[in-house]
């Protein structure tokens, strides 16, 4: 699914108007009964007070054809109109001219804080006063008018954009935005409400196809694209029959140090998960005795170093290098790791001390082998990068770094964004359980798991992400998000692989792991 620029969606519009030979007033009339549709599904012509804000624009012209078709199903409408300025859209008037139609009780319009309704939490709250067109940050009455309605404890619906919110740039963190608890938006997801500092006004939402000229968006190139089942579904490589272990590859994991040895069984034991023919862990001596333990399915190699990696010498041949969970920064490790990264000529999957490494030593950036991976939190990236003033501005820096190196940057979080060159791929699986140690060593695993298996570079990414995310949504309906754990959430990938091919309404047996 693409993300569009506010800018794009306008063009859309416009497209869809010329194209299917409607009025813009048509395309609003379209939009609100889809709304209305989805709104009455759930209430279902419940008693229950709604109060409609409707700003003077388009999106104010879209709340009140809303409210007119729930006026006509008998429910408990009051309109307010926020009569800020006398420019009022067309649209908004042909549609303020409609309700007039079906109610005695014409629009309240506000113009100061004195006229600000009493609101009841019993009260539904629709925002349908700004939408993507917004271009400057809320001031006076209007700012406190958010602040208002922000304050009550109703529930808090958002027409396409919640108020104040901007789709595809930073605001300010005193910027009034109105906090959702669910949005109804149109075509598109936006960008902002995958992002750390804007998401948290969205709330749940809903992605409401209205019909945009589909020629217009095959064609347009997004801003990012949002990982659905059905991408999931066609990365997916099914195994043939007549195959044996040397068919799936050799995952080769450099990883582990004194105290950290749970981050070479995790991201070895990932690997095994997602289906890699052969897993061989490069760790120090006295981490073999629990990896041995802990993973029979998995060989290993260790290094001179007692407590951790020393040097990097093997004969091993066509592995695919995961390198850095749980390694440390000691002088003898961070040359250990120079000479794996100088011998290796296929993408790597590099990451926490790796990515450490590398930020310290920059000059290694040329040696990697394009196309390979790094899988940095914010602390990490933020030594890669420098500090960055706002989320956009992130995601910039991250541009820029992987066009100059020629890699791919997994930027981890709520929604994991993957990173290669302009292109950005958003990830909407995983939950607040999976904030937990050793949930990346996971990651990085099943990344060179899917590389090992013959998966390019980059979809082996965009995939092991989704599949990451979706073993621990799985895992979390049976641990709850607190009873989470990085191991937990390792056993449940080859139950996310199977549930990509199932039907969503098809009932689970609960899954346990030993």
């Amino acid at each position: 699914m693409k993300i569009l620029s506010a800018q794009q969606l306008a063009e859309a519009d416009k497209s869809t108007i010329d194209k299917q030979q409607i009025s813009s007033n048509d395309l609003m009339e379209r939009v609100a009964t889809l709304v209305f549709e989805r709104i009455h599904q759930r209430l279902n012509g419940a008693p229950v007070p709604i109060k409609i804000f409707c700003g003077i624009g388009n999106n104010g012209g879209d709340g009140l054809a809303i409210a007119r078709h729930m006026i006509q199903h008998g429910y408990q409408v009051t309109v307010y109109v926020t009569n800020c300025s006398k420019k009022r859209s067309p649209d908004f008037l042909v549609n303020y001219d409609r309700i007039k139609d079906v109610t005695n009780d014409w629009p309240i319009l506000l113009s100061c804080k004195e006229d600000f309704p009493e609101i009841s939490s019993q009260d539904i709250i629709i925002d349908a006063i700004f939408g993507t067109g917004i271009n400057r940050a809320l001031d006076g009455w209007m700012a406190d008018l958010i602040h208002y309605l922000n304050e009550s404890k109703t529930f808090k619906v958002a027409v396409d954009m919640p108020s104040g919110l901007y789709a595809n740039t930073a605001h300010k963190k005193e910027d009034a935005i109105l906090k959702a608890d669910h949005t109804f938006t149109f075509q598109t997801p936006k960008l902002s409400f995958f992002l750390p500092e804007t998401g948290d006004n969205v709330g749940t939402f809903e992605v409401i196809n209205i019909g945009l000229d589909p020629e217009y968006m095959m064609q347009v190139a997004p801003l990012a694209q949002v990982i659905s089942r059905e991408a999931a579904q066609n990365m997916y490589q099914p195994r043939k029959k007549f195959t044996h272990k040397g068919n799936y590859g050799h995952v080769l994991t450099f990883a582990g140090s004194k105290g950290k040895m749970g981050a070479a069984v995790l991201s070895a034991g990932a690997a095994i998960n997602a289906g890699a023919g052969k897993v061989t862990a490069y760790i120090p001596e006295d981490g073999n005795v629990m990896l041995q333990s802990s993973l029979p399915e998995v060989m290993t190699l260790q290094s001179e170093g007692e407590d951790h990696i020393t040097d990097f010498e093997h004969s091993l041949k066509d592995t695919v290098l995961c390198i850095g969970p749980g390694i440390g920064t000691e002088k003898d490790t961070c040359s250990a790791f120079a000479k794996a990264v100088i011998k290796q000529s296929s993408p790597i999957v590099i990451d926490a001390d790796g990515i450490l490494i590398l930020a310290q030593q920059p000059e290694l950036l040329k040696d990697l082998p394009k196309d390979s991976i790094l899988t940095p939190h914010d602390g990490e990236l933020k030594q890669l990068l420098g500090e960055w003033k706002d989320d956009y501005e992130r995601l910039e820096k991250a541009q820029e770094f992987s066009k100059e190196h020629n890699l791919i940057l997994v930027l981890k979080g709520a929604h994991t964004i993957t990173v290669a060159g302009s292109s950005q791929y958003v990830n909407d699986t995983g939950n607040p359980g999976m904030a937990t140690a050793g949930s990346g060593d996971v990651l990085s695993g099943v990344i060179a798991a899917f590389l090992a298996q013959g998966y390019d570079p980059l979809t082996a990414t965009v995939f092991a992400v989704y599949i990451h995310g979706a073993s621990g949504d799985l895992a979390a309906q049976t641990y709850a998000h607190e009873g989470l754990k990085a191991s937990v959430i390792s056993n449940f990938i080859g139950a996310s692989i199977l549930q990509l091919f199932r039907n969503p309404q098809q009932p689970q047996e609960p899954q346990r792991t030993q």
